[in-house]
């Protein structure tokens, strides 16, 4: 579904971020992709979503190569991804509903469309009952499952969530990380980057860890370790 073949990238200055990077995430897989923080597994996900093209390499999103792909291609492809981050990116002045319908809306979905998905999802995440309420109204967890829900409306193919736990408590974060494991069991390829070493060894999923811009390991039923 998304390859990485000798992918390297450079910023200004000479910086190396990732460097000869070769990977491959299957469709329906759960992967988590860690690292200490500045490894690159921000600019390892923004470079799946297109936002940047790689100094060297090719990546794929299911056998379209993002370097020659146009910006409609990669628009279109970016519709298939639903993105979570750990400081949510909620719109405070709109209400929870509206907040998930917006995402409806900027697909140009109908009205009887986003009446029929946005409470059918907000149940799913458990804010059915607080669809009025604004986010300063809602708990950091709460928060975060909103970002889920966004993340999640448009029936993407894929999850790509980047440190969704990082401002949360113990107790929030089993409960968003329950909430992708359900996404993923749906059916859902999930991509998870983080540096919680707890939550990847309670996982028991794929883990691909990256050290210096290079991967250093690359374990089905993999652990924390660096």
């Amino acid at each position: 579904m998304i390859k990485f073949n000798n992918v390297t990238k450079i910023y200004s200055q000479s910086t190396v971020v990732l460097q000869d990077i070769s990977f491959e995430i299957k469709e329906g897989e759960f992967v988590s992709v860690v690292g200490k923080s500045g490894v690159g597994k921000t600019t390892l996900t923004r470079l799946i979503l297109g936002l940047e093209a790689p100094t060297s390499g090719e990546i794929y999103f299911k056998g379209e190569n993002l370097n020659t792909a146009d910006p409609a291609k990669i628009q279109e492809i970016r519709r298939k991804i639903g993105c979570i981050y750990q400081d949510y990116k909620l719109l405070p002045k709109k209400t929870v509903y509206e907040n998930v319908a917006y995402i409806m809306q900027v697909e140009g979905k109908e009205n009887e469309e986003i009446d029929r998905e946005v409470p059918k999802v907000l149940e799913i995440i458990g804010l059915g009952g607080k669809i009025n309420n604004f986010p300063d109204q809602l708990s950091g967890g709460e928060k975060q499952r909103l970002a889920i829900a966004r993340a999640l409306v448009n029936n993407p193919e894929i999850i790509i969530a980047d440190e969704p736990t990082g401002n949360l408590d113990p107790y929030n974060t089993y409960e968003v990380i329950s909430l992708l494991q359900k996404i993923n069991k749906a059916g859902k390829t999930i991509i998870l980057a983080t540096h919680d070493r707890e939550i990847i060894n309670k996982l028991g999923k794929r883990v691909v860890t990256l050290e210096n811009g290079k991967i250093i390991r690359d374990e089905q039923a993999g652990k924390f370790i660096i």
